[in-house]
């Protein structure tokens, strides 16, 4: 039997968040799933999220709601395209056929319209309905963090703040998961800059619930914007046991703790990191989230001189397979980094003629509709690099580097992308480019100052430029 702390038809109803089944266990189940959603943490009573999700279908095969939050998780997962994976597909076909054959709740035709929407890779408007059932109905967690997904795979920085910032007076400490709104909102504030006070909100998610994994990844990322490692390390290291065990989340915490050795120069500490935890994690789970950060960080140890091909190679195994995906750009970019590392340049070269051929007619598709202007450059910029062609991967990264954010993704994660600019600008023959990247390294000392990487990145400068 399913924990009696979840909640059941009434409890649902009392919140004013009705569900169209008279299943209690699917009641329970839909809060289970909800649960390990929203703490990153996989419930292994339950069977985790695969086995929740069978027992939920098990216990009223027709519940819509059910069918939204299962399929939904799938889609935010982004390792499956509903356009190439049939069985996802249909699964969203089912879902909106069950809701239109029965009497539910405007608010669930509402989540049905976004989920079906979102499969579309039409990510904004999903946004704007999910947005449209907060308006009425602000504590419903699902459609809160199901549009901090989309947000976030469109780099709606300040959309996504300002959404939790106006639940939040709605939100009473007794109900279910409103500590967890700390780190939510923390997430949105660090994105907008507004460091402090990211901090502040997180620490006091972390004080309410001290394995609230995201609010641990917060405040990480605040100390990665600030360039303040040592206070960074000592807190990942302080808090290790409490986010370990939120298993979903865990690999990129320690994404951020490697960042901060790689910060410090600290090459074989990263590489330690990232054997015994971001690769093993990333083969057992194959999330994408765990995946890009694997190929983002052996890129970034590239770039610093570090020796990271035959890691490559085991990392292709895992990218290879999503190579025809193309669910996000930011996705596409990191498979990129990794088909390049591992020198598979057919494979390099399929996904970036994939992408040139989906951006010819995109349909309601977001990132297609963004790949010709930018997805493809920046995928070329990454190719040219590759082959030594500095001078030309500038041209292509240059102008795109304020239109980077809609790629997606955290300024942690994009922070690669400023790197690989100025790297190109050093390297380049070109006297122009070399002082693009004098001034670029100026530009990140005023906003990040005291960065160990940005000093020796500067030093590499006035080496090769005297």
């Amino acid at each position: 039997m399913i924990a009696s702390s979840f909640r059941d038809c009434e409890a649902w109803r009392a919140e004013g968040l009705e569900l169209s089944t008279t299943s209690n266990e699917a009641c329970k189940l839909y809060d289970a799933l909800l649960t390990q959603y929203v703490t990153w943490r996989s419930d292994e009573t339950l069977g985790g999220f695969e086995g929740c999700m069978s027992a939920l279908q098990t216990a009223d095969p027709n519940f819509v709601m059910g069918h939204v939050m299962s399929t939904g998780l799938e889609l935010a997962s982004t390792g499956i395209s509903p356009r190439l994976n049939e069985r996802l597909a249909s699964a969203v076909t089912r879902t909106v056929e069950l809701a239109s054959s029965q009497d539910i709740t405007p608010r669930e035709k509402l989540h049905v319209k976004a989920m079906e929407l979102y499969s579309r890779g039409a990510f904004k408007k999903a946004c704007d309905v999910w947005e449209d059932i907060l308006l009425d109905h602000p504590t419903d967690m699902l459609a809160l963090k199901f549009a901090q997904d989309g947000y976030f795979y469109w780099g709606a920085k300040t959309r996504m703040r300002d959404s939790v910032a106006r639940v939040l007076p709605h939100w009473k400490p007794s109900i279910p998961l409103s500590s967890y709104l700390n780190g939510l909102y923390s997430f949105g504030l660090l994105e907008t800059n507004f460091y402090d006070q990211a901090e502040k909100v997180a620490m006091e998610g972390l004080r309410l619930t001290p394995d609230d994994a995201w609010s641990v990844h917060s405040v990480a990322h605040v100390y990665e914007m600030r360039a303040e490692v040592d206070k960074g390390l000592k807190f990942m290291e302080s808090r290790e046991k409490d986010w370990q065990v939120c298993d979903v989340l865990a690999s990129h915490n320690y994404w951020h703790w490697a960042l901060y050795f790689i910060e410090k120069g600290q090459y074989e500490a990263a590489l330690q990191i990232y054997d015994s935890q971001i690769f093993r994690r990333c083969k057992a789970s194959g999330s994408m989230l765990d995946t890009v950060d694997a190929c983002s960080l052996l890129s970034r140890l590239e770039m610093e001189g570090v020796c990271t091909k035959e890691r490559y190679g085991e990392l292709l195994q895992i990218t290879q397979p999503h190579t025809d995906d193309h669910v996000t750009l930011f996705n596409d970019l990191h498979f990129l980094m990794a088909s390049l590392g591992a020198k598979e340049s057919g494979t390099s070269q399929r996904l970036l003629e994939g992408l040139q051929e989906l951006a010819k007619e995109p349909g309601d598709n977001q990132q297609h509709q963004l790949a010709g202007s930018l997805g493809v450059p920046m995928c070329q910029a990454l190719m040219e690099y590759d082959q030594g062609n500095y001078g030309g991967a500038v041209e292509l990264l240059h102008p795109l580097r304020y239109r980077a954010v809609e790629i997606g993704g955290s300024d942690a994660q994009r922070d690669i992308f400023n790197q690989l600019l100025i790297h190109a600008a050093m390297k380049s023959e070109d006297k122009h480019h070399q002082k693009l990247g004098r001034c670029l390294l100026v530009e990140r000392d005023a906003v990040r100052p005291n960065s160990p990487l940005t000093g020796r990145l500067m030093q590499r400068a006035r080496a090769l430029h005297v």
